[in-house]
């Protein structure tokens, strides 16, 4: 070879290339991008190095990278990490705002957040942040809409779909905001039938439509038995898609509010709901979870409703455009989809 010259890169075949293009879709098939980040193409492959560039959530999926492509020596170093130390907190600072599966509003929910809710910022676009759930979940939310640090303590839980936080301990006094059902709040003080609390404002409500942290129910029956009660306050809320207020929910949303107002937090999805609950047989009691489901013989869990006890059923359901109650064995379109049922209740 001629002094000056450079060495030749190596050629790799097309076959080659599929078959390592194969192997990362197979391996990207394995998140869910509700849970986890996995954005990764093929930069260039020279010299039996794969170069990737992207992102990912952990450097896990860094490690298994080099793994899988042992055999081509991948370069990870251009793959951006989300998830590493003394990450960014903030919550939420308004009453309500949605969680989005990009940094617009011009596309439809993937859920909300209530005042409060804390969130890992794990990178930030303009003004969107895209943010991680104490539960893992992710998703895009408005930077505006936030504040530093940790939420405050809270005392008690908003029980009603909404409710009017107003300037005085009096119904005719100006109303300040309005807070949604499952808002974490502190309450203050107390005045006859009426609490000062401090949530996004600071303002008075009516104490019945708050639930101290400290009485939720602690036996199986006393969790069965709120739920019941709590379920029905709920009726007539409209569907909405992504939603988790009395502005309208979706069926997982609503699954996972009626447990959180009795201390039990759950995931956020129907499909969720169904592979962490554990499974429960007849005959039914209040608070086990029907699961429904579309497709086939390889039918994918799709919604979600409450049973009341046997096989009476309350859910979201975009058949009646919000929270009402059916009966399973009466209702066609849910007989012909049911699947099974679950419980968080212990």
């Amino acid at each position: 070879m001629p002094a000056g010259e450079q060495q030749p890169h190596h050629i790799v075949d097309s076959q080659t290339m599929t078959d390592i293009q194969h192997m990362l879709a197979d391996y990207a098939a394995r998140f869910d991008s509700r849970l986890s980040v996995f954005d990764v193409r093929i930069a260039s492959l020279a010299d039996g190095i794969i170069a990737l560039e992207g992102r990912v959530l952990d450097e896990s999926q860094c490690d298994e990278l080099r793994r899988l492509f042992s055999d081509h020596k991948a370069d990870t170093s251009s793959l951006t990490v989300l998830n590493r130390p003394n990450l960014p907190r903030r919550h939420i600072a308004t009453n309500l705002t949605g969680l989005y599966e990009k940094p617009t509003f011009s596309v439809p929910l993937a859920s909300e957040l209530t005042f409060g809710s804390e969130l890992d910022i794990l990178c930030e676009e303009g003004r969107w942040a895209f943010v991680r759930q104490r539960d893992g979940y992710l998703g895009w939310a408005y930077s505006p809409y936030m504040q530093d640090g940790p939420a405050p303590a809270a005392t008690h839980l908003v029980l009603a779909p909404a409710i009017e936080l107003r300037a005085q301990a009096d119904s005719a006094s100006d109303v300040l905001t309005r807070l949604v059902c499952g808002t974490r709040a502190t309450v203050t003080e107390s005045r006859g039938t009426w609490s000062r609390v401090e949530a996004n404002k600071s303002g008075w409500v009516q104490s019945i439509h708050l639930r101290a942290l400290a009485d939720l129910p602690q036996t199986l029956d006393a969790k069965r038995t709120t739920l019941i009660a709590d379920a029905q306050r709920m009726t007539g809320v409209p569907y909405l898609w992504g939603g988790v207020s009395g502005n309208g929910m979706d069926c997982s949303g609503f699954a996972q509010l009626l447990h959180r107002w009795i201390g039990i937090e759950i995931p956020r999805d129907a499909d969720m709901q169904f592979e962490a609950s554990y499974l429960v047989e007849e005959p039914h009691e209040a608070g086990d979870l029907f699961f429904f489901g579309e497709g086939g013989e390889q039918r994918k869990v799709t919604h979600v409703g409450i049973s009341l006890g046997g096989w009476t059923v309350i859910h979201s359901s975009r058949t009646h455009n919000g929270v009402y109650v059916d009966d399973l064995q009466q209702a066609h379109y849910l007989r012909e989809s049911y699947l099974g049922a679950g419980s968080f209740l212990r």
